[in-house]
């Protein structure tokens, strides 16, 4: 009797051991969960975060909260268990964060350039808005090219086929919504003069092309920066637009309440879908936030994954949102998810 007693004893106390040790041998998974979450219209070390030079700008009652999603990397399987069982976390397969072939700090260096992308293109999609346009120009003419003898370097495109030029990557698209082959007619301005000149597209690369190299500017008569670290990815791009218009506009987007949100945008001002929508809005809900700005693709699942008096105004454009808290503003009802 006593021998069995030890027996089971022993058995017990491997087992325990045993199951210590799977719980603590790496699985490939990631935790994901809520993030830090940064008023775009506030300072980070002392410093602003939007500043401006050469201009007035105006100040805010309320605030405007990009939101972020915290990675666990190492993954044991007790944490995994944990996250499964968690409201605010989500437990994934790892390639889906860190793909097979990439190293840590390869993905890490994408993150960063996607985020300084994202400021690039909310200073454009901002400045668009508030009455500056993009100047799309030629850089140089190919050798040989359609365009020899037709365009310039220095030449501001304007239109293709009447269809307004708004930004490099909008030219692109227009050239290439017509089969190579296809005689196009191309404004421009040269010299302070108005023209339109016709070229006709060539195949290289298996795409149309016209033969040029282009550049891109924005003139507006003061500084523009944005100075905020330890972020990356692309998905501040929104909030970041949001908060330059506020900050160089008289009125206030946020009509005194705290204002978080998320989506990328590009230079049309266009807002795309992000992931872990999920833990952004809990860490949107702790931060004091009391509407939340979801891009159109993402508002399925946000519905989802609701939290408690936290409306979700569904946007899919630089114009959605601050219509949305234009409407919010005077006490109206904007589009939901």
């Amino acid at each position: 009797m006593r021998r069995r007693g030890v027996t089971v004893l022993l058995g017990a106390l491997l087992t325990a051991l045993l199951s210590v040790g799977v719980l603590s041998v790496p699985i490939p998974y990631v935790v994901l969960g809520p993030g830090p979450t940064v008023n775009t219209l506030g300072a980070e070390d002392g410093k602003e975060i939007i500043q401006v030079t050469g201009r007035p700008t105006s100040t805010s009652a309320g605030q405007l909260r990009l939101t972020t999603v915290g990675v666990q990397p190492t993954v044991r399987l007790r944490s995994a268990l944990a996250g499964w069982f968690s409201r605010d976390e989500a437990v994934v397969p790892r390639e889906l964060v860190y793909p097979p072939g990439e190293s840590q700090q390869e993905i890490e260096k994408r993150n960063v350039e996607d985020f300084q992308n994202s400021q690039t293109s909310a200073e454009t999609a901002a400045l668009r808005k508030l009455g500056y346009p993009i100047e799309v120009l030629v850089k140089g003419v190919t050798a040989g090219g359609p365009s020899v003898g037709v365009l310039r370097p220095g030449d501001v495109l304007t239109s293709v086929d009447g269809q307004q030029v708004t930004s490099a990557a909008k030219l692109t698209e227009l050239i290439r919504a017509k089969p190579a082959g296809s005689a196009l007619k191309i404004g421009y301005v040269r010299d302070g003069v108005t023209a339109t000149a016709a070229v006709t597209s060539r195949e290289q690369d298996g795409r149309p092309r016209i033969g040029i190299e282009i550049d891109q500017q924005q003139p507006h008569p003061f500084t523009l920066k944005i100075d905020l670290a330890d972020i990356g990815g692309p998905s501040a791009g929104l909030m970041f637009a949001l908060g330059i218009v506020d900050k160089l506009e008289p009125a206030d987007l946020t009509g005194g309440k705290i204002i978080a949100g998320t989506g990328t945008i590009d230079d049309e001002g266009r807002v795309g879908p992000i992931g872990g929508i999920a833990q952004k809005l809990v860490g949107a809900k702790e931060a004091g936030a009391k509407v939340f700005l979801v891009p159109a693709d993402n508002c399925t699942e946000a519905v989802r994954n609701p939290q408690p008096d936290l409306p979700l105004l569904r946007v899919a454009s630089l114009d959605d949102a601050l219509k949305a808290l234009e409407t919010l503003r005077a006490g109206g009802q904007p589009t939901r998810c």
